[in-house]
């Protein structure tokens, strides 16, 4: 049996040296039109930053090792250019020798991956990706000649990952990203953190605005704005790469990737795609989705190497768990976002907390924010979001963990968590995440988002920051009252009975006094997150900008 394998990095290369475990006689054959197989192309920023030092350390393994030890023939500089399905014959130039043949297969394993958005603008040749270990030596080299500014077109993951790394070579950065905030996966009182921590390093930052026009030494914006360049990173995203797919008559689904069943299998039952020329399901509503991560690819590869061999597989779905270091702080999401869940028409509840990231009493505590969206009838964990410098990934891990076991949000609390002052709290993060959404769930407590805060005051609601009133003389939202938490008591006469808003710094002081307020028959709402979240807002952000 003789297998193709059309890409050499993370899918391609897991289904080669998996299939090869499977099966000791099978003719194994991976096309890679690249110089370069089985690197880590998540490590290509680091490169760059001079954090991982030396260009060797990227790459996993060559076609010489390969072969020594699994005996797969590697094929470098080799590019697949059309298939022939009646014939199952590939098509293959050498771009070494300029030279053109056609392979036969049993079974072809697409697994291209996905190349950079390069938007259609005046001088855009200029700017550089960053995919492949060729794209990094040509940003190396770049780098080298010591630009003294740079402009990195794009706020995702890749764009905030190869800013930091510029900034840490003396570059002066400015990243411009045409949505109002950095890292769409996150919420916008969530990706606030994120923005504040690269700005807090003298990173311009150029939000809702986008690059019309490349020169040779600046940028131009849509708002008119020129910015210095003497160096341009394009970063807007990836699109799968389905030209071979799509030339051989394979399905295309309705995201732009390979369509694809349980099995990995395409239209043509004879050829697989994996990776992120693929699409993938969405294991919260079984939606097709575009996740172009490795963990997954490299899970896929697993997939069809099995189902090639015979081999029982299970049906793999993706929560789309993500994680990124950004300067100090580490942001990881998993699931859905509040935004796509309103855009869905789900209805959810969201749960905001700012714990510590163990025991506030051991020293070297550090604070983190964390969100959970939480189905409002099944109590279904729908997704997560976490920013902090410490501890977040763990949070995110667990919950990422807690999503695929199927657990409801007030199950959290149940969870046997490690726990030592040095790693935890007796409460952990993740069981208090639990106790609130079981406290919302069952209508012990009533919560009011920061995004409905301001029509809630204008509908006649009274708001009561409980805080003492030094943290109340520090910063507080428009129109609070200050009753600290433990004269509520004594003041009951100056709070609406009919309607009232309590607010804290984080939500827990508020909880006590909804709790109390609710027992004497107030219709009383906790302000979910307390001041912590709304002042991450863009209510509040707008309110500053006025002020």
């Amino acid at each position: 049996m003789r297998v193709l394998i059309v890409g050499g990095v993370a899918g391609g290369m897991s289904a080669a040296t998996r299939l090869r475990r499977l099966d000791s006689d099978a003719d194994i054959i991976v096309l890679e039109k690249s110089g370069h197989v089985s690197y880590a192309n998540c490590g290509l920023p680091y490169y760059v930053g001079g954090v991982i030092e030396e260009e060797s350390s990227l790459l996993l393994q060559t076609p010489a090792t390969l072969h020594e030890r699994f005996r797969i023939d590697v094929r470098v500089h080799s590019e697949a250019v059309a298939i022939d399905a009646a014939s199952k014959t590939v098509t293959v130039v050498n771009h070494e020798t300029d030279t053109t043949y056609a392979l036969s297969y049993d079974a072809l394993v697409l697994s291209p991956g996905a190349s950079a958005v390069i938007p259609p603008i005046p001088g855009i040749e200029r700017a550089l990706p960053l995919r492949t270990v060729e794209d990094v030596e040509r940003m190396s080299f770049a780098v080298a000649q010591s630009p003294r500014s740079a402009v990195v077109i794009g706020g995702g993951f890749i764009g905030v990952e190869i800013a930091e790394n510029l900034y840490q070579r003396g570059v002066t950065i400015s990243i411009v990203e045409a949505a109002p905030q950095v890292l769409a996966p996150l919420d916008p009182e969530m990706a606030q953190l994120v923005a504040d921590e690269i700005e807090r390093h003298d990173v311009a930052l150029y939000l809702g605005r986008s690059v019309v026009a490349v020169r040779s030494d600046n940028v131009e914006l849509s708002s008119g704005e020129l910015l210095a360049a003497d160096l341009v990173v394009v970063a807007i995203g990836v699109r799968p790469d389905t030209t071979l797919a799509r030339n051989a008559g394979l399905a295309v689904g309705p995201r732009g990737g390979i369509a694809v069943d349980e099995f990995n299998r395409t239209s043509d039952h004879a050829i697989y795609a994996i990776g992120d020329a693929a699409e993938k399901t969405d294991a919260l509503d079984g939606s097709a989705t575009l996740v172009p991560l490795a963990n997954i690819a490299n899970r896929q590869g697993r997939v069809v190497a099995d189902h090639i061999a015979g081999r029982t597989v299970r049906p793999l779905s993706t929560i789309g768990t993500a994680i990124v270091k950004v300067f100090d702080l580490t942001i990881a999401a998993s699931g859905w976002n509040e935004k796509r869940l309103i855009a869905d028409g789900r209805d959810a509840v969201a749960i905001h907390t700012h714990p510590s990231s163990h025991a506030g009493y051991y020293p070297g505590a550090k604070p983190m924010a964390l969100k959970l969206m939480v189905d409002a009838t099944s109590g279904a964990i729908l997704g997560a979001q976490g920013v902090g410098t410490e501890g977040v990934d763990k949070r995110i891990d667990v919950i990422a963990t807690a999503i695929r076991a199927g657990l409801s949000a007030p199950e959290l609390a149940d969870l046997e968590l490690a726990y030592a002052p040095p790693y935890g709290s007796a409460k952990d993060p993740i069981n208090m995440l639990g106790y609130i959404a079981e406290n919302v769930l069952s209508g012990l407590v009533r919560t009011v988002q920061w995004s409905e805060l301001a029509q809630c005051q204008a509908s006649g609601a009274q708001l009561v920051d409980v805080r003492s009133a030094e943290e109340f003389a520090e910063g507080s939202q428009p129109g609070a009252t200050n009753i600290p938490l433990d004269e509520i008591r004594d003041r009951l006469n100056e709070i609406n009975r009919d309607d009232v808003i309590v607010t804290c710094l984080a939500g827990q002081r508020g909880h006590v006094a909804a709790t109390l307020l609710g027992e004497l028959g107030y219709h009383v709402r906790n302000l979910d997150g307390g001041y912590e979240t709304w002042r991450n807002s863009p209510s509040a952000r707008d309110l500053l900008l006025v002020g």
